[in-house]
């Protein structure tokens, strides 16, 4: 490549270079320098922020409340990924057949997908009231009182609820990309599965299973990155209650931040929030490579 034709390149993607830079690595480099200083209100105030090393990442691991927001974190992503995948899959499958007000069935299912976070929660805490909520209406109008719970201000159940609300809105976002998978696959495969005497379930098996892997995986990919970093949906509903039944690790890192000022110990923990997502984009990606040179 000649340098003219480089330089072109260059200039033409230096617009997305700056964004990049500007929007992404910037604000990263900031907060992983911030992890590593003693930052608090007065030092932002003029007094210094001397460098602490790993001091915060060591005092955020060795608080029990980090460990219980790292466990609430995981819970609430594998249950959220499993039902959202899951119901996803399933309603893919059915929309991928012809029949009936298919397009507008479809259409609506998005509603969820398209609402922000922060209506979709308040929604669903209006909905799970104890007092007012639809849900116990329902319940007390079929006679079922004994099943009427205040379900996110109970420790038992507040979990449950987000993880309920997440599952509404993501299951929307997994049947539309696993349709577009399976409206991809070629149909003369199946064709000559069936002419063989393949079952419907050995043709799920042996075809469209294997065929439906790259998709599965890229959207069990961009599902754990949004689950792993919800914030809103949570705040909103239960603000990490009861008794920080529902502190997530991003409730935690802007408890850190916003209510007791720590700020460095606040930016380690979202350093460590970052991890897992990484390890599982990297995998991903050299997963990736190795299927693309097959």
């Amino acid at each position: 490549m000649s340098t003219a034709r480089r330089r072109e390149g260059l200039l033409l993607a230096a617009p997305a270079l700056i964004f990049l830079v500007a929007m992404l690595a910037f604000p990263l480099f900031y907060n992983l320098v911030t992890s590593v200083l003693d930052v608090d209100l007065a030092g932002l105030l003029g007094e210094g922020t001397p460098f602490v090393g790993a001091e915060n990442y060591r005092t955020a691991v060795s608080e029990s409340a980090f460990w219980s927001a790292v466990a609430l974190t995981v819970v609430f992503t594998v249950s959220s990924l499993v039902l959202q995948f899951g119901i996803g899959f399933a309603l893919a499958l059915l929309f991928a057949r012809d029949f009936p007000w298919n397009g507008l069935l479809r259409s609506l299912m998005l509603v969820a997908w398209l609402l922000p976070p922060v209506v979709s929660g308040s929604l669903f805490r209006w909905m799970l009231d104890a007092d007012a909520g639809a849900y116990n209406a329902i319940l007390r109008s079929l006679g079922l009182e004994v099943l009427t719970n205040a379900w996110l201000t109970d420790t038992g159940t507040a979990l449950a609820g987000v993880i309920f609300a997440n599952v509404w809105i993501g299951v929307p976002f997994n049947m539309i990309l696993l349709l577009v998978g399976l409206t991809s696959l070629d149909r003369d495969l199946y064709s000559s599965a069936e002419l063989d005497g393949a079952s419907a379930w050995q043709r799920f098996r042996y075809l469209t299973l294997p065929l439906m892997r790259p998709v599965m995986a890229a959207v069990l990919l961009l599902g754990l990155i949004y689950t792993f970093k919800a914030f809103d949906l949570i705040f909103v509903m239960t603000g990490g209650g009861p008794v920080d039944a529902t502190r997530v690790l991003p409730l935690l890192a802007y408890e850190r931040f916003f209510e007791f000022f720590r700020f460095g110990e606040g930016a380690a923990i979202t350093v460590l929030l970052l991890v897992i997502p990484l390890v599982v984009s990297l995998w991903y990606v050299r997963g990736l490579g190795k299927e693309t040179d097959r």
